[in-house]
Parts: structure tokens; C-alpha cells; sequence
């Protein structure tokens, strides 16, 4: 079982930036996937963005360009980069493993 704890959310301006934390605890062998999603208020959760433990990467198309997803493997963490953030990336972001832990997020607000 893996353990995931997201960190770095906040409340930003619009075209401001946050980098985003999901530090991962327990067998290694679980999380060579770590997925980000994030959900809305009223709004279904969505995928952000994942990457493999081999650095293969794919992003939604609402954030590419401007998120960045990388991997320490050393640390067991990953990171979301966020620029020129909009306020419609306004969610609670939380990481997922391959195993199907959950963290339990992260909130991101971006004013106008």
C-alpha cells in the first residue's frame, strides 16, 4: 500500500504560478504511474496530467503549455507545475497511484 501527500496549494493570481507536491510513502513497486487530477465545485473530478517511472508524460489538453509534471524518483515525489494559471484551474488537486491510492489534496485558488 502507498501512501500519497500532496502539498504547495494556495492562493494565487491569475498568471501567477504554484508547484505542486505528491510525496509517495510505502511499496515502491505500486506507484511507477503517479496520475494528478483535480475537481471543482460542482465539477466532476478530471486527470491533469501523469507520468511513469520511465518519465513517459501526458498532460489534458486544458493545461498544456502552461503545467509541467516531473518525477524524483530519489525522493519518491512528484510535482505539478503550474504557470500562467487561469481561474478556471481553481479545484482541490490531489495525486493517484497506479495502485489506486488516493492523497487527499491539495487546494489551488487563482483570483482574477
Amino acid at each position: 500500500q502507498v501512501q500519497l501527500v500532496e502539498s504547495g496549494g494556495g492562493l494565487v493570481q491569475a498568471g501567477g504560478s504554484l508547484r505542486l507536491s505528491c510525496a509517495a510513502s510505502g511499496s515502491i513497486f505500486s506507484i511507477n504511474v503517479i496520475y494528478w487530477y483535480r475537481q471543482a465545485p460542482g465539477k466532476q473530478r478530471e486527470l491533469v496530467a501523469f507520468i511513469t517511472s520511465d518519465g513517459s508524460i501526458k498532460y489534458a489538453d486544458s493545461v498544456k503549455g502552461r503545467f509541467t509534471i516531473s518525477r524524483d524518483n530519489a525522493k519518491n515525489t512528484v510535482y505539478l507545475q503550474m504557470n500562467r494559471l487561469k481561474p478556471e484551474d481553481t479545484a482541490v488537486y490531489y495525486c493517484k497511484s497506479f495502485s489506486g491510492s488516493w492523497g487527499r489534496g491539495t487546494q489551488v485558488t487563482v483570483s482574477v
